[in-house]
Parts: C-alpha cells; sequence; structure tokens
C-alpha cells in the first residue's frame, strides 16, 4: 500500500510506516503523478481533490485532518468511486475560543458593554453549536439560523436570516462554503444589520464579499477577520479596516488538531484494514493536551475579557499577522497550538 500525506499534517509522521509506503509533501505541492500508485491520500484544506489531481491515479480515500471539504470536488469523487472523509467538529472548541476572545477583545478595546447583547449564529453545526452553548455559558442572548437543521430540530426554535440581522449585536458565519451560500454576506446582508453590530468570519473568505463589507464599516461596531478570499494572498484593505485580522487559524488548538490527526488516520486506517491504528491517538509529551476550566462565573465584563485574552491572547496573532501578511501560510504551518478553554 501506499499513502500520500500533506507533511504539514500533526503527529502523523511515522505512524503509517510500518504498515504502508509513505510519501510527504507540501500540500499544495501535490501532484497526480505522485498518486498514480498510491491507495490514499491524507491532506488538509490547501490540496484541492479534483479530475486533474486524481484521474488516472489508484487513491481509492481521501481524509482530511480538516473540518472542511470544500477543497474536495465531491461529485467528481462519488461518481469515481472515491471514499471521503473529514475530521467533522475536530476544531469547534478552538473556533468557539476564537470567537470569544475576538468579542471580548474588541468590546474592551472600544469600551462597548455587552451585556443583554444577542449573539447571531449563522449555521448550526459543530462549531455553531458549540459557539451556542458558550455564548449561553456567557449569558448572551442567542438567534439562530440553520436552514437544513431547522428542518430537523423542528422542534427548537431558529429565526429567518432577516430577523436575525435585523436583532443580533453581534453576527458571527459558521457555515460551508457552497453554491447557495457564496457571496451570502454581501450589501443587503450588512444593510440588514444593526448598526453598530459586531460581524465576525471564522468560516470561508468566499462567504464575504469583501469590497461590500469594506463599504460597511462605518455601520459596524467592529469586524474580525480570520477567513479571507483568495488565500494564501488577502485583501489588505480588508486587514486595514479589520478590527482583528489572522490568517485563517481560528480553530489551531492543539486539541484539535489532535483529534482531526487522529479522526484522519482512523479513517485511512478502517478503510485499509490496518487494525494496529483502529484506535490511534497521537503521543505527545505536551502535557496541555488537556483543555483548561475557565472560572467565569460573577465575573464582570472586563474581569470575563481579562480571563479570556490570558489564555487566548487573540491580539498577538493578529500583531504577528498584520507585520507579515505576505507570510499567510508561513504563520499557519508554523503556528504554535494553543490550548483550548471551557466554560
Amino acid at each position: 500500500m501506499k499513502i500520500v500525506i500533506d507533511k504539514s499534517i500533526p503527529f502523523v509522521e511515522g505512524v503509517f510506516e510500518p504498515y504502508a509506503s509513505v510519501l510527504y509533501k507540501d500540500g499544495p505541492m501535490i501532484f497526480n503523478e505522485d498518486l498514480r500508485d498510491a491507495d490514499a491520500l491524507l491532506i488538509r484544506t490547501r490540496t484541492k481533490c479534483d479530475k486533474d489531481l486524481l484521474e488516472g491515479t489508484g487513491v481509492k480515500i481521501i481524509s482530511t485532518a480538516t473540518s472542511g471539504t470544500e477543497n474536495i470536488d465531491v461529485d467528481y469523487c462519488q461518481s469515481h468511486g472515491i471514499f471521503f472523509k473529514n475530521a467533522s467538529g475536530c476544531n469547534a472548541g478552538g473556533v468557539a475560543n476564537y470567537v470569544f476572545s475576538a468579542l471580548f477583545g474588541m468590546a474592551a478595546r472600544k469600551s462597548i458593554s455587552l451585556e443583554g447583547a444577542t449573539l447571531g449564529i449563522i449555521g448550526l453545526g459543530s462549531v455553531g453549536q458549540r459557539v451556542e452553548s458558550m455564548g449561553r455559558s456567557l449569558g448572551f442572548k442567542i438567534l439562530r439560523y440553520d436552514p437544513l437543521l431547522s428542518q430537523i430540530e423542528w422542534y427548537t426554535q431558529f429565526s429567518t436570516l432577516d430577523d436575525l440581522l435585523e436583532k443580533s449585536d453581534i453576527v458571527t458565519l459558521h457555515i460551508p462554503l457552497n453554491d447557495s451560500t457564496r457571496a451570502i454576506a454581501g450589501r443587503d446582508f450588512f444593510a440588514k444589520m444593526k448598526n453598530g453590530a459586531f460581524f465576525i468570519n471564522t468560516s470561508q473568505g468566499d462567504l464575504v464579499v469583501e469590497d461590500e463589507l469594506i463599504a460597511a464599516k462605518n455601520k459596524l461596531g467592529a469586524i474580525a477577520i480570520d477567513a479571507w478570499s483568495h488565500e494564501p494572498t488577502i485583501n489588505t484593505m480588508l486587514m486595514n479596516i479589520a478590527d482583528i485580522a489572522t490568517p485563517h487559524i481560528a480553530g489551531y488548538s492543539l486539541q484539535g488538531k489532535l483529534i482531526g490527526s487522529a479522526m484522519a488516520v482512523r479513517s485511512i486506517a478502517r478503510f485499509l484494514y490496518i487494525k494496529e491504528l483502529y484506535d490511534f491517538f497521537p503521543q505527545t509529551d505536551n502535557m496541555e493536551y488537556q483543555a483548561v476550566k475557565l472560572d467565569v462565573l460573577n465575573k464582570t465584563q472586563g474581569q470575563i475579557a481579562s480571563i479570556i485574552q490570558y489564555n487566548y491572547p487573540i491580539f498577538t496573532d493578529d500583531f504577528m499577522f498584520r507585520i507579515n501578511p505576505t507570510k499567510f501560510e508561513q504563520l499557519r504551518s508554523q503556528y504554535s497550538y494553543r490550548r483550548e478553554f471551557f466554560l
């Protein structure tokens, strides 16, 4: 057996070698010829898995150590019998930590009170649900929009998109990128938001029409952007007007990376019948693999902001990105995974 692996995926080097031939390459530099005799492909988001990459290869399974599948041509894979599996939910804790570090950090810098604020969550998958849970623990009122989930969970309360935008003090995106969601956050979207509302995007850059977000800057209270159109090239005008700008690292927690790598390895192991790796979990000398519980009960907004910033000082990531905006991929690949917190 042969397995091709994006070498930037943590905790997997040496795992498959006892059972298969392994080729490690940079994700964007994995080409069709590398896969001619490969059985499996282990990737992140930077390898575009389409006809050009996969046609004529031996790949039978694609496993990604990330939650997103926007880089995988699902129709091609399904029509050619290629199984694919993502690490759904692995980044939920890290993204939720990012959202509230950004939210409380921006509010503190602008001296804006969050007491009684309404948090509007667009997309209630694993990440959106984690954001909801943390938001409720922090005392936010919650509005939820997810047209697919609302058809299944008819017994719970969902808002329309218009209602959420009109009533939310914070709007945060947690939806996948597809034909129905591309450019969802454009001129009309921002026009319907409350004056002074916060906007946060940690999902996919192409959910947002960046020029129209820039045009809405004066209406919005604060903007945090982690996902960009045309990554790794970024819109520097958007970076300059954003209150927080980071290089798509919202989900980059130690716990998230451990879980993502474990899920990806297990998927390939079970598909290729490598029984020794069915229950694989990375071994690490880092004793901070456990998330830390924060005590925010009966704390003021300022105290909560300080506690969260101590556990995830998001403005450090913002600063490093602003002084090195052209080093998008380097900042990601060399990122020091942070420890998750929960409430």
